[in-house]
């Protein structure tokens, strides 16, 4: 089936729907009766949980007397950021697909995977409305080919090799509504035949306004990798690029790498060790994943995102722009739809440290060639890429589908106007 668009792009259609949701509701049989579950794979507060406590917020602000039930595997720092929303935050196990899991799964954890489906299927049938985050809840995938009316399946990621080609059979497998977040992670799932799938934008919370650019040349610049210590955020990159800078240039930049890994001590050490090893303990600090990251993007000149692998969309290049810092960023994946080059940031090949290390060089010499990125950032946030754009897109989509379960037939005029075309 045809994609609908990608929603949550500024443009008059878009500004309709958001003066329409100031103005109205669901009808009262929607909103008395309605029950919403939301499923999230994670418990801490990095990129795809933040989205998933945005969209949950979403929800709750399109549906204030919903029954909004959230589940997670475990209790963690994201708690905090739901309570406010959720009517109740239940723990329980779900079986999830990653990577590095893929062997236990299809081993041991095999056997508790009908135990699982029969706790989706069970909930899918009790609800209205399940909205499910990431496409790697492998269990709520497969339970929603039985009620695929009710449920929505938001994606996130751009997985490789194997796991690629199981979870884009899952998604399409499943026939339930499709969000991606991005026109990239569209064309790697490709279109749903059977279904009806979107592009939305992650909405991201930033400052009321942008920081002020200090940076004049000098001083060292501040630059800031921000993300999860694995093998697609590029800390690596980052630090091959400075180590090959001239010794001058080197004493004239300064970096944070912030972030741990999933659930893997050993990670963070090795990135501790490698930064020792390369002689560069007086120019980069290694520190860990703090839930509230507002004081770095302060500290920072730029942001750089060198992804190695394919990003979904790259919130964190969004939230720099929110800060008025402007983002270095791989040319690969969603990241090239968030940073328009040579406007709002840069772009640079990914996995390639010499070309990372040259625009580093341009960045720290010429100031003043940049210095015009930090408003047009702002902008490009406020107007792609801010909550209220997203929120509008989410509530829109999920009206549709609840009205939809209800039997009213065809789409709703919300979900038609907040469309727009690629």
């Amino acid at each position: 089936m045809k994609s609908k668009g990608v929603l949550g792009l500024t443009s008059p259609v878009a500004d309709s729907v958001r003066r329409r949701n100031r103005h109205t509701t669901p009808d009262r049989k929607m909103r008395v009766k309605m029950r919403i579950a939301c499923i999230h794979q994670g418990y801490e507060l990095y990129g795809s949980d933040r989205s998933f406590a945005e969209s949950v917020a979403a929800l709750r602000a399109a549906f204030p007397l919903a029954d909004i039930e959230v589940v997670l595997p475990r209790s963690g720092p994201i708690v905090e950021i739901l309570e406010p929303h959720a009517s109740r935050i239940v723990f329980e196990p779900l079986w999830v697909l990653r990577r590095q899991a893929m062997l236990r799964l299809a081993t041991i954890e095999m056997a508790r995977l009908p135990v699982a489906l029969w706790r989706a299927w069970r909930r899918l049938s009790a609800c209205d409305l399940v909205y499910v985050n990431t496409s790697i809840v492998a269990d709520y995938a497969l339970a929603a080919r039985l009620l695929p009316s009710k449920a929505l399946l938001h994606i996130h990621e751009i997985p490789e090799g194997v796991l690629r080609r199981i979870l884009v059979g899952l998604m399409h497998w499943s026939r339930a509504d499709l969000i991606f977040n991005s026109k990239a992670t569209r064309d790697a799932f490709g279109e749903p035949r059977s279904a009806r799938s979107y592009v939305v934008y992650n909405g991201v919370a930033g400052p009321a306004a942008a920081e002020a650019m200090t940076y004049d040349g000098k001083r060292p610049l501040r630059v800031l990798l921000l993300g999860r210590v694995n093998r697609i955020k590029g800390q690596e990159v980052l630090l091959e690029a400075i180590a090959s800078l001239p010794a001058e240039l080197k004493s004239r930049i300064e970096v944070r790498l912030v972030g741990g890994a999933f659930e893997s001590v050993e990670r963070e050490r090795a990135l501790a060790d490698l930064v020792e090893s390369m002689g560069l303990a007086s120019q980069v600090s290694a520190l860990p994943f703090i839930p509230d990251p507002s004081q770095h993007y302060r500290w920072a000149d730029i942001v750089t995102v060198p992804s190695r692998r394919p990003e979904s969309l790259g919130r964190v290049a969004i939230e720099a722009m929110a800060y008025g810092r402007p983002p270095l960023v791989s040319a690969i994946g969603g990241l090239v739809e968030v940073v328009a080059d040579g406007e709002t940031g840069w772009h640079v090949p990914p996995g390639n440290a010499a070309a990372l290390a040259a625009k580093l060089q341009e960045i720290i010499l010429a100031p003043e060639t940049w210095r015009g990125f930090v408003a047009a950032g702002r902008k490009r946030y406020e107007t792609v890429f801010s909550e209220p754009v997203a929120a509008a897109a989410i509530a829109a989509i999920a009206a549709d589908k609840l009205k939809a379960a209800i039997a009213r037939p065809g789409r709703t005029a919300s979900t038609r106007q907040a469309e727009t075309r690629p």
